[in-house]
Formats: structure tokens, C-alpha cells, sequence
């Protein structure tokens, strides 16, 4: 093996290249149109343009992709993680290409890749399997037939994909031809692949997985168990090991189902056995026939390179440890950086500032960042909203969340909404640091941490807001005379009196309030050091432009990130809601596939108008008080961005309603 073409981007491209480099192994980047500037296109040995914007039109084009090792004189296919890592076709097309597939066996693949399949084969090696149904026979009538014998509440799953796509949870017969059809939908958008099961829903497990590698001598072995618990839209935004909830014993009865389940389906390289966990009981989900997103964490605390054991298993070695000479030491978590705001939407825009935590900041702790983010990437609509993984091993559970909590304090990312903010308050709550986080913890606490974020931007602003008025960033200082100023955060408007006592401070006045001092210290190239009332505080700040005569910035200080605007040339705001817009506005980028209103047609307040899918998940798009629909501005398929005006609304008036209830009459 002497070239190894990687079939991802981004940050898991680069992942694969830092080993294969370190092999002395050349590496070939593939690269869509949208990503031709990426850094993992500068990286590698050799770069190929496959052309296209959408994953479809590149990534995700087998014949484009095979084109690319010929051209490039690959002799070894990567598929990293996602995209056309368990597709079995792709892994049968480069074997049958005459190229080196660093993956599993296609019929492996196939078998595992269907979560129907996959329970048919565990049952048959005693891994135990939630009660369900997962046959041929896809009507509605059978599901519900099904349904009544497991017994409510069960789960609808997609039997391809993964990722939290294709589910959903449903607790009475009156939900599931909903959860059926919008289950459906997504797991035919997702995966090409509609079909379903269904299944006994556990309703407070934790979500605990085993890494096993598999080798072409027929070893078999398995790397600890990782336990992903910590989800939002069944999506794994925590990880860590061990987990807080296996013990030695459940290990090793969990890790030889897995290594069996491996054996059972003929399996080589890397995977993963997933199971939900309630007390001492583990049940089945699915496996995944690939490297997982979340693999550093097994890598931490193993000390083995996950890669590396991918490469000498597809040359054909054999795995380099046995079960009993893996060792385990300290604790490992990692979290994912994503592009999304404080309600889990995705969001697209430029990262126009960057700084990345210093590692040498980590004493008794490894930190590892896993990214391609620099200043100036852009996150585009097309592939998925994570931006990066930060991993932290320390020699205890309590040490590896004070020191990720303090990496992510370090970490700046400004420009558009990251989790950043909300990843510190869930690693520092307590039902975290307790480590009784179940897959349902963030389903029953994410608003009670949401209210503590904004309080903690609330807090932020009426401290550190002012400096958008007071200093340009880069540039010089600005209000260099007494003013009135006016600054907005959410529905808040802050009202200040500056008055200069020198170049680099003011006296601060606000209503009711005592005078404060403002001393800015150092004037950064994206923000200021600054002190108000003995505080001395780095404020890390970008503009954002104009927008209806507003200043917009986003701001960050410490554990926290805000938007603030610059009011202070509008006009005061009125008391009454008549200026208020009678629109339903795109959030974020994303493709109508469901248009349920038409001119006319009344709505009530939270009724669902439209479905929009981004970045590779439906969003369903509600309305916030009663009102009547006047116009229809999109249509089904439609591509829209954010701020796009979907629909026009009207309130609903009492003579609308009261004509409406006549007409029923």
C-alpha cells in the first residue's frame, strides 16, 4: 500500500492523512467545488477535483471517486467516516477496481448495514435484541398490528443509515402513522431506503457502545465500550469511557456479544456494536460497519491509533494485540463542535474569527482537537454541521471535565452560532459530573440549561456590550465625546451615557445606576482587554454588518457567546406590536419538502406550516400566534436561505374565527 485515496473531507480526511503520513503512506484528497479551499485539499500529496456543490453530485459519486484513484495512481481506498463508508456497493466497486478497500467486507456490510438483518443475526448468537418486528411486510396496518403486540410506547426506526435519521418515539396508536410517514420520509431523503421497523421503546437507557477489530486470521477483539448518552435529536453531541455505569463484569458480558456478533457476520477492520443500557441489561441497536466519529476516545485511553490498526488489517497483518493485552488507562471525553444555535437549528456563515486552544496549557492532561477550522472557513448548507471534536484524557472522570470545560473556554469561534457555550453548561451540570446523564437527559433538562445560558449572555451584555459602541475592532477607539447609546440583546435594550476621561476610558451612566469606569487596556485585532469596576476581561468581538440600520456583533467573553446590535441611530421602540413582522422566515439554509398551508388557510398558534431539511434532518416550521395565511412564497423542493420569507401572515381576527365556526355549522 503506498497511496491511499481518502473519500471524505474536512476534518476526517485530515484525520486519516495525520497517520497514513506518519506510515509513510501518500494520501489523495477528493474535493466537491464548495470545499476547493479546504485545508484538507492543501494537506495532502495530491489533491483531485471531483466538481459539484451537493454531496450527491461529488462525495457521494462512486464513479467520480474511482476515477480519481485511477487518475491519481491510487492503489488503496479510505472512506473515512459518513458519506460512502457502509455502503457496500462502494466497497464492492473498489475491490472489483483492483484497489486495497480499508474498510470491512461488502457482505459484511450489507448483512450489519440493516438493522433488521442485524437483529435476525443477533438472535440467532444469543445478543440479546428488544422485542419487534423487522419484516417485509411495510403497511401501515402490520405496523400497528405489530405495535399492539410489543406494546406502546415503541420506536419506528429506519432499517438503513443511522445518525438519529429515519426515528421516532411513539407512545400511543394515535401517533404512529405520523411517525411512520415522517420517519418515511427521512430515512428515503437520508439513505434512499424507506423501509422500517419497529421495536419496544426502553424509555430512560443510556446509549453504550463497543469499538471491536477484526482481523482476516478470524481475531476477534474488542477496545472498551464508550458511552454516547449525552444526545440531542438522537444525535451524539458527548462521549466518553469508560463509561460511568460499567463496571468490569458488564464489560465483559457486553464486549462478547459484540466480538460474537463481529465473528457471526465474518467481519474485518473496525466497528462498532451500539446497545442501549438500562440497569444491567443491554439490548442491541445496530452496528456500524465503520470507524466511528468518536473514535480519539477509545484512541486516549488505549493509546492506540485506530487508523493505523485499519491499515495493517487491510494489508493483511494481523490485529496487534490480543483481548488480554489491552489495557485501558484514566478517562477520555470528547465533544462535538457544531454550527447551530441555542434551539439545536444548524446554521451556515464564515468563521471570521478562530483561536484554538492552547495544548501546552495541559499539564497532567492530553488535549486533542480534531478540526479544519481556521479564520475565514466557510460552512456551507451541503454536508453536515459539525465543525470539530476536542477530546481530553486525564487520570480521572472529575480532572477530564475540568479540563475540557477549561479548553472550550479557550476555544473562539465567531461569526455564527456554535454549541460551544451549551457543551461547557452540560459538562459542568450536575446530572453530568454525576454521571447520571441518560439518553434522555437533554429531551428533559436542555431548556432548564438553555434559561442558564441566557441569563449568562444577559449578564455578559449588560458588562461587556458597551465596547461594541465604544471600540472598533481592528481599527482605532471610537466615542471620543459624551453620547447617548443604545445596545440590544434579545428583546433587551441597555441605555448608556459615555463620557470620555480619556482616550481609552469612559464613565459609564445608566439609568438608576451608579457610575461605572470603563478602561480598555489593549486593543486586539478581534476584540479588547478591558476592566469595568476592577474586572479585567478578554472580549473577543467581530461585526457583523448593517442590517435595518443596526450595528450587529457577535460577541464572546470567557464561557460565553452573545449577538448584540448597535441601536443607538433607530428609532425608540414603539409599546404596541404594530410594527411587528406578520412573516414566517427561514431559520437556516435548507430544501421545502413539506408545504402543509395554502392562501386562506387559518393556522393556530405552534401549528406546523412547513418541513425544512438541513443538513440532513427535518425541521418542522411553526407559526407563534393564531393568524391567517395571505401569501405562499416557496414551494415543495425549493432551496431557501436564511431570512427568506416563506410565508405572509395576517392575525387572526375574532369576525375570521367567528365566520369560520359558522361555516362548520
Amino acid at each position: 500500500m503506498q497511496r491511499i485515496l481518502i473519500a471524505n473531507r474536512g476534518e476526517i480526511a485530515l484525520r486519516v492523512m495525520a497517520t497514513a503520513r506518519r506510515m509513510g503512506i501518500e494520501t489523495v484528497a477528493v474535493y466537491s467545488d464548495a470545499d476547493a479551499g479546504s485545508p484538507h485539499v492543501q494537506q495532502a500529496d495530491q489533491a483531485y477535483a471531483l466538481g459539484g456543490l451537493t454531496s450527491a453530485q461529488s462525495y457521494l459519486d462512486v464513479g467520480k471517486l474511482l476515477a480519481a484513484a485511477k487518475a491519481t495512481g491510487a492503489d488503496a481506498v479510505h472512506p473515512g467516516y459518513g458519506f460512502l463508508s457502509e455502503d457496500a456497493g462502494f466497497a464492492q466497486a473498489v475491490l472489483e477496481a483492483g484497489l486495497i478497500w480499508i474498510g470491512p467486507p461488502p457482505a459484511a456490510i450489507r448483512q450489519l448495514g440493516s438493522k433488521a438483518a442485524a437483529k435476525q443475526l443477533a438472535k440467532a448468537h444469543d445478543v440479546p435484541c428488544l422485542p419487534g418486528y423487522e419484516g417485509s411486510d411495510q403497511t401501515h396496518e402490520r405496523f400497528a398490528a405489530e405495535a399492539e403486540r410489543i406494546g406502546y410506547p415503541v420506536m419506528v426506526k429506519a432499517v438503513a443509515g443511522g445518525g438519529g435519521r429515519g426515528m421516532r418515539l411513539v407512545e400511543s396508536p394515535a401517533q404512529l402513522q405520523a411517525a411512520l410517514v415522517g420517519a418515511r420520509s427521512e430515512a428515503l431523503a437520508g439513505f434512499g431506503n424507506g423501509d422500517m421497523l419497529v421495536e419496544r421503546a426502553v424509555m430512560h437507557p443510556r446509549h453504550v457502545e463497543l469499538q471491536i477489530f477484526a482481523d482476516t486470521q478470524g481475531h476477534v477483539i474488542h477496545l472498551g465500550e464508550r458511552d454516547c448518552s449525552v444526545q440531542r435529536r438522537h444525535q451524539k453531541i458527548i462521549e466518553e469511557s469508560p463509561s460511568p455505569a460499567v463496571n468490569a463484569d458488564l464489560r465483559e458480558r457486553m464486549g462478547a456479544c459484540a466480538v460474537a456478533l463481529a465473528k457471526a457476520a465474518g467481519y474485518v477492520g473496525a466497528g462498532t456494536v451500539e446497545f442501549l443500557l438500562e440497569g444491567q441489561d443491554f439490548y442491541l441497536m445496530e452496528m456500524n460497519t465503520r470507524l466511528q466519529v468518536e473514535h480519539p476516545v477509545t484512541e486516549a485511553l488505549t493509546g492506540l491509533d485506530l487508523v493505523e490498526w485499519q491499515i495493517r488489517v487491510a494489508r493483511g497483518e494481523p490485529l496487534p494485540l490480543t483481548q488480554e493485552q489491552v489495557q485501558f488507562h484514566g478517562h477520555a471525553i470528547e465533544v462535538r463542535l457544531c454550527a447551530e444555535d441555542e434551539n439545536f437549528q444548524p446554521h451556515t456563515g464564515v468563521v471570521q474569527h478562530f483561536l484554538a486552544p492552547d495544548a501546552t496549557s495541559f499539564a497532567r492532561s492530553a488535549l486533542r482537537f480534531d478540526h479544519a477550522l481556521r479564520t475565514g472557513s466557510e460552512v456551507t448548507p451541503y454536508y453536515d454541521a459539525m465543525l470539530g471534536k476536542l477530546i481530553v484524557h486525564a487520570p480521572s472522570r472529575a480532572q477530564a471535565i475540568d479540563q475540557l470545560i477549561h479548553a472550550l473556554g479557550q476555544l473562539v469561534v465567531l461569526g455564527l452560532p456554535t454549541n460551544r457555550a451549551f457543551l461547557m453548561q452540560c459538562l459542568n451540570d450536575s446530572v453530568f459530573r454525576q454521571g447520571q446523564a441518560l439518553i434522555s437527559y437533554l429531551a428533559a433538562d436542555a431548556a432548564r440549561l438553555q434559561q442558564l445560558l441566557r441569563e449568562q449572555q444577559s449578564l455578559a451584555h449588560q458588562q461587556w456590550g458597551v465596547l461594541c459602541a465604544v471600540g472598533q475592532a481592528p481599527g482605532g477607539l471610537a466615542c471620543s465625546y459624551a453620547q447617548q447609546r443604545r445596545l440590544r440583546h434579545r428583546d433587551q435594550t441597555q441605555e448608556l451615557t459615555l463620557q470620555p476621561a480619556s482616550r481609552a476610558s469612559w464613565c459609564l451612566e445608566t439609568k438608576g445606576g451608579e457610575p461605572v469606569m470603563l478602561q480598555i487596556d489593549e486593543l486586539l485585532a478581534h476584540g479588547w482587554r478591558a476592566r469595568r469596576a476592577g474586572l479585567t476581561q478578554t472580549v473577543h468581538a467581530v461585526p457583523l454588518g448593517m442590517e435595518e440600520g443596526a450595528a450587529h456583533w457577535h460577541l464572546q467573553a470567557g464561557a460565553v457567546d452573545w449577538l448584540a446590535q448597535d441601536v443607538s441611530y433607530l428609532p425608540p421602540e414603539g409599546a404596541s406590536a404594530a410594527g411587528q413582522a406578520s412573516e414566517l422566515r427561514a431559520p437556516f439554509n435548507g430544501r421545502v419538502v413539506q408545504l402543509q398551508v395554502q392562501a386562506g388557510q387559518q393556522l393556530q398558534v405552534r401549528e406546523t406550516a412547513i418541513v425544512i431539511e438541513s443538513m440532513k434532518l427535518e425541521h418542522s416550521l411553526g407559526v407563534r400566534a393564531d393568524c391567517v395565511v395571505e401569501e405562499v412564497l416557496v414551494a415543495p423542493g425549493q432551496q431557501v436561505t436564511p431570512g427568506q420569507i416563506l410565508l405572509r401572515l395576517a392575525p387572526l381576527t375574532k369576525d375570521m374565527a367567528r365566520n369560520t365556526g359558522e361555516g362548520q355549522a
